[in-house]
């Protein structure tokens, strides 16, 4: 169903019982898969790509032209997945480079007033909560939390299943499975009711996650001696590695303002 309300370019390209509320706007050089819902006064701008059974609310602006000096006026892409529901007045950038794209994967949920700046990537199974702020080049892995008015920084990159407390500001690489709060943000404990009830992890595993944090961020050891008295202390497992490869490739600090070579 589309409102004759609405206005939608005639080459956007709509699949099967897409939803198009009066007063929405649709670009040219759109893709929107089958079972979307796009209520009145979202707009779609050129270079989206949404797949399926998403819904974008009032006043959002999905594909929006980067907030960012170095874009030229290229052509670019913001790509989302499946399952989606983006809430009242969000702001997602697309891409500066003529080869890019902002990506959202699959079942994330934005809450209103929350921005995704150009070029940063959201995971599947992630929230964001009111008013969140990600810069561009971002990276969110799958099933972290960002409680509301969260802010990343430019190039952050979050591990898998976190959580960055409300009213953060986040400068520094997030590790995987922990929580992050005040400001300065810092180390706030394990993840444990999200690994437990969502991840179905253990309360083995738990503490053994537990234990490797403790030698990062609650010993008075250096941050290279803490990764190695964790292949030390741990058994080997897939997220003991997980925590230990994040650390070693982080392109910034971890949050905490620790070095690898303290």
């Amino acid at each position: 169903m589309i409102s004759p309300l609405a206005y939608v370019d005639p080459s956007a390209r709509l699949g099967k019982d897409v939803i198009v509320h009066p007063f929405a706007y649709i670009d040219k050089n759109v893709e929107i898969g089958d079972n979307c819902e796009i209520m009145p006064y979202a707009s779609i701008l050129s270079g989206a790509r949404l797949g399926k059974c998403n819904k974008v609310f009032q006043g959002s602006i999905i594909s929006a032209t980067p907030q960012d000096f170095r874009w030229k006026g290229c052509d670019s892409l913001c790509i989302i997945g499946d399952n989606n529901t983006i809430r009242e007045n969000v702001i997602i950038n697309r891409s500066i480079n003529p080869d890019g794209a902002t990506r959202l994967d699959n079942q994330i949920f934005v809450m209103a007033k929350s921005h995704i700046g150009h070029d940063s990537y959201v995971h599947s199974r992630c929230v964001l909560g009111n008013g969140v702020a990600v810069a561009g080049g971002v990276e969110v892995e799958s099933g972290c939390i960002l409680s509301s008015a969260a802010i990343l920084h430019e190039g952050v990159h979050m591990g898998r299943l976190s959580m960055v407390k409300g009213g953060c500001r986040i400068s520094g690489d997030v590790p995987p499975y922990v929580i992050i709060a005040h400001n300065p943000a810092g180390y706030y404990g394990v993840n444990s009711h999200i690994l437990t009830k969502h991840a179905g992890f253990t309360e083995a595993q738990i503490d053994d996650i537990a234990k490797a944090y403790r030698h990062i961020y609650q010993s008075s050891t250096s941050l290279f001696n803490a990764l190695q008295r964790i292949e030390n202390d741990i058994d080997p497992s897939d997220y003991r590695d997980e925590i230990l490869r994040f650390i070693r490739s982080a392109k910034q600090r971890i949050v905490g303002e620790r070095k690898l070579d303290d």
